[in-house]
């Protein structure tokens, strides 16, 4: 089994290093009882959210990048 949130932790430094997602603050997993979530905070407050239900691990990594993007 895949720690989901393991894996936002290990992404948002990558992320934090390109021009697309340096002012990222932090990217939290959120399950619900039929949904997943990834939502990203950014330097200035705002947030976007990344629906991730039933991702795999890498799939989770595609659909964060271009929902938050």
């Amino acid at each position: 089994m895949e720690y989901k949130q393991k894996i936002c932790n290990e992404l948002l430094s990558t992320l934090q290093q390109t021009r697309g997602f340096y002012d990222l603050v932090s990217l939290k997993y959120e399950r619900e009882s039929t949904h997943e979530l990834v939502v990203a905070t950014f330097n200035n407050g705002y947030q976007k959210a990344a629906n991730v239900t039933a991702d795999s691990g890498t799939a989770m990594i595609i659909d964060i990048i271009k929902q938050c993007q």
